[in-house]
């Protein structure tokens, strides 16, 4: 796939990547990836996702992580806090 020209169909396939059936050899593993902070914020974006392929299903060491995203304002920092608050 190229990156410049990732479709709604490609974005809509990656999303739907399910961590319990995904082939785990085929997945790239988030450790690997480096991002030249360097660049500006469209090319890192680009950066990112020409090495972790999927950056909604990806690998960490032997672990298959799955992203997903809630439609709502609060950040990811506020959700975050909340945890560490209920958790301490």
């Amino acid at each position: 796939m190229d990156i410049q020209t990732i479709t709604a169909a490609d974005i809509d396939r990656m999303q739907a990547a399910d961590p319990r059936t995904a082939d785990r050899s085929m997945l790239k593993d988030i450790r690997d990836v480096n991002v030249d902070t360097g660049l500006p914020k469209k090319e890192r974006m680009l950066d990112f996702i020409r090495q972790i392929g999927n950056p909604y299903c990806y690998r960490h060491g032997d672990y298959v992580v799955k992203v997903s995203f809630a439609d709502t304002d609060a950040t990811l920092e506020e959700r975050m806090m909340s945890y560490m608050r209920a958790k301490c």
